[in-house]
């Protein structure tokens, strides 16, 4: 995910992050700092300025196989009420608001985006829900923007082929994430001779890529659940 321009950061986030780094010199190390981007400039149309608006249709488009079956990917995550969790690349809230439902009044959901207007969205789409256990956060390229040791569950839905420095963004995660907690990462099917002209541009890593770069920040994958056609739904955990 690229950063929005420099007047949307959140310098203290960062310094979360560094912070965050530091107090696990056990965990995994990545070189984070020399980390190039693995797609430069994917993100770049999201903030041109008819960006949102165009983005917002396509992944609010009711042929979109998440939006058709946003329930059944909710239900799987296995939420309990109460709990912490976090919608990681929200885009507009098309799950954040089911997954609120899920954890209840008691339980917290992080819409974490880098689009500000994606954000704006989301407010407006919890209000209307008259839901109050949502927090938005403007996140970063190399970073989740939450609280270390903070979540019960993370959700990453069509995100990971938008991220520009995986390594140093799913250490980020797996640093968010408190000891035991859930990883549930959807994305896009890329397989050569499957899979539309369309997305072989546009995901650059195929399933056992992902599940391999994702292990190497320290996750354990566990399962994959047969729920989807065009993506696939995988679960990881922090040991």
């Amino acid at each position: 995910m690229r950063l929005p321009p420099v007047r949307h950061w959140i310098p203290c986030l960062a310094v979360i992050g560094v912070l965050a780094c530091a107090a696990h010199s056990s965990e995994p190390t990545v070189p984070v700092v020399d980390e190039a981007s693995v797609r430069p400039g994917i993100n770049d149309p999201y903030f041109l300025p008819d960006g949102p608006d165009t983005y917002a249709k396509i992944l609010e488009a009711e042929s979109r196989e998440i939006v058709q079956r946003r329930h059944d990917i909710v239900a799987a995550m296995g939420l309990r009420r109460g709990m912490v969790v976090a919608d990681i690349g929200a885009g507009t809230g098309v799950l954040t608001s089911e997954m609120a439902e899920w954890v209840g009044k008691r339980g917290t959901v992080f819409a974490v985006d880098i689009v500000p207007e994606f954000l704006e969205r989301i407010r407006a789409r919890v209000s209307a829900d008259g839901l109050t256990n949502v927090v938005v956060v403007q996140g970063e390229e190399r970073a989740t923007g939450l609280e270390p040791l903070s979540l019960d569950l993370a959700f990453m839905c069509d995100t990971y082929h938008h991220v520009e420095y995986p390594q140093a963004y799913m250490h980020s995660l797996f640093q968010t994430l408190r000891p035991g907690a859930t990883l549930v990462l959807v994305d896009m099917k890329r397989e050569d001779g499957h899979s539309s002209p369309g997305v072989l541009r546009h995901v650059r890593a195929d399933k056992a890529t992902v599940i391999a770069e994702v292990e190497q920040a320290g996750f354990i994958f566990e399962s994959e659940i047969e729920l989807l056609i065009e993506n696939y739904y995988l679960r990881f955990r922090r040991p």
